[in-house]
């Protein structure tokens, strides 16, 4: 599995290089800056990509920016982020796209390299991997549409967000399949949303409503 990364910091870049090799992904090309991830990203056509949000020159948003015009480029192209920083109004766009093999963690919040590894064949294989952190931000900042939700809703929302199927949901939750099922249902009626248990495309429903939702009030900014 072909893998480009786009990290500016040589000793992570070089860490994730020795640890994806490991598990056997090839490592097509590492790329410091966004303009050499695009280039990248054109020659290899890789099945991943593994993207920091602040790259050079300015370290602001280049990085998710970058992997937003290579998924126009290459529609479905699986990207995950990861990164320190939640970049609130490029995240939800990056997340609404069509397609699928999207995540989005949290540098500091990765404790286990088996835990990275799965995520980031998950979203090699079209699906999310999503940190609830950021998931709680997004959530935060669309405003009412989700105000409507109970706690445990928001709480099943979450974990929808990072890729779990109902039955994981509910072990999760210590809670039987039939009241996950029940929950989502809720949370579709309750967002104007179509029911639909196909896995992480239920998950780009809920956050492409939340990223229009955003837009329409102007709470995402830009």
């Amino acid at each position: 599995m072909r893998v480009v990364i786009a990290e500016d910091n040589v000793l992570l870049s070089t860490g994730l290089e020795l640890l994806l090799g490991r598990a056997g992904f090839h490592i097509a090309a590492i790329a410091g800056d966004a303009a050499s991830f695009l280039t990248a990203v054109r020659e290899h056509r890789p099945d991943v990509t593994v993207v920091d949000v602040r790259l050079p020159p300015s370290f602001r948003d280049e990085g998710i920016r970058a992997a937003l015009q290579a998924r126009q480029e290459q529609p479905g192209l699986p990207v995950l982020v990861l990164s320190q920083y939640v970049e609130q109004q490029y995240a939800a766009e990056l997340l609404a796209t069509a397609g699928g093999g999207v995540g989005y963690l949290l540098k500091d919040r990765v404790s286990r390299v088996d835990a990275f590894i799965d995520a980031l064949r998950r979203v090699a294989a079209g699906g999310t991997a999503m940190d609830p952190e950021v998931i709680a931000q997004l959530v935060q900042r669309a405003g009412d549409p989700i105000a409507a939700l109970t706690g445990r809703e928001r709480e099943v929302l979450a974990l929808m967000a990072q890729g779990l199927d109902n039955n994981a949901i509910a072990q999760q939750l210590t809670v039987t399949d039939n009241a996950v099922h029940k929950h989502i249902g809720n949370i579709f009626a309750k967002l104007g949303l179509a029911v639909t248990d196909s896995g992480h495309r239920r998950v780009l429903a809920v956050l492409t409503y939340l990223n229009g939702a955003g837009r329409t009030s102007g709470q995402f900014g830009g």
